[in-house]
């Protein structure tokens, strides 16, 4: 088994670096966090109190951070990973991050004498706690190889996707896919509660149709349909919606620097952006749905 520095313990963090300690590897976490720290002890992960602590005699190091500023700061400060971790430490970033951040990541890596592979992951809180996350890999082939050895603990699915960033635009194009479904769930659930069927019928209709997508049989957003959905929780955030706009908007950010025309995409980034202007920015990004209503009250949804 190996020794895992794990920086980054919050929603996906903890859960993942928990898989690991029940795979039978060492992991220490840091998190700038008192809460972080208290709930990955909870789990029974080891905890540390600076990056190089994490990073000391450690194989591998796993990031897991909001945004892309984020990880160029923990790569690049003076306390940060490129200083205390040993060029023998297999350098991996789950975090959903720009293409231009992660090239940066590869080539910063690179030139220090160090490995990296961008590591993204999709299936959210659910599936970090279940350990059925995809990994999508980039980078070199043997590097992805030593990569994919230690996402086996925390995955359902472990994809190669090919080279430097394939992963993270692999991941990007995935999300902005499912932000895009996502209004069609929120759109289709509401019509057909205005015409009057059941939703546990209708949803039962489209989830052996055309209809069927992950959004509506994960999150369908209306109460006591779907266990995991957050409408039977006043959408509280399962995926925040400043996520959702921070993910959605490097996916438009990629069509744009493309010369893609992606019109849903855009679509999907404003009304995210809409709730978020409204203060909304904390709750479910499922709570699309309201802006679907004649007078925005949704049910299951109390502000």
């Amino acid at each position: 088994m190996s020794t895992i520095a794990w920086i980054g313990l919050g929603h996906m963090g903890a859960p993942m670096s928990a898989n690991l300690v029940a795979a039978g590897h060492t992991v220490r976490g840091f998190d700038i966090s008192p809460d972080c720290i208290a709930a990955a002890e909870a789990r029974g992960i080891g905890t540390v109190g600076s990056i190089a602590e994490a990073l000391d005699g450690a194989d591998a190091c796993f990031t897991s951070l909001p945004m892309p500023q984020h990880v160029r700061g923990v790569y690049e400060s003076d306390d940060g990973i490129w200083a205390h971790a040993s060029t023998d430490t297999l350098l991996l970033d789950t975090s959903t991050v720009d293409v231009e951040t992660s090239r940066w990541c590869h080539d910063e890596s690179a030139a220090r004498g160090f490995h990296f592979v961008d590591s993204p992951i999709s299936g959210g809180t659910a599936g970090a706690e279940a350990h059925t996350l995809t990994f999508m890999l980039g980078g070199d082939s043997a590097d992805v190889e030593r990569a994919a050895v230690y996402a086996q603990a925390m995955a359902g699915s472990v994809i190669a996707c090919g080279g430097p960033t394939a992963g993270i635009a692999a991941k990007l194009v995935n999300n902005m896919m499912l932000f895009v479904s996502m209004m069609g769930v929120a759109e289709g659930s509401q019509l057909a509660e205005q015409l009057g069927l059941d939703p546990k019928v209708f949803y039962s209709v489209a989830n052996v149709s055309s209809g069927q997508s992950w959004p509506q049989r994960t999150w369908y957003p209306v109460p006591g349909v779907v266990d995991s959905a957050a409408a039977n929780r006043n959408f509280d955030a399962t995926f925040s919606v400043d996520l959702a706009r921070k993910d959605c908007g490097l996916a438009v950010k990629a069509g744009e620097s493309t010369g893609m025309h992606l019109p849903a995409a855009e679509l999907a980034l404003s009304q995210l952006e809409q709730l978020s202007a409204e203060g909304l920015g904390g709750k479910d990004c499922s709570l699309v749905t309201k802006l679907v209503t004649p007078d925005g009250t949704l049910r299951g949804y109390t502000p």
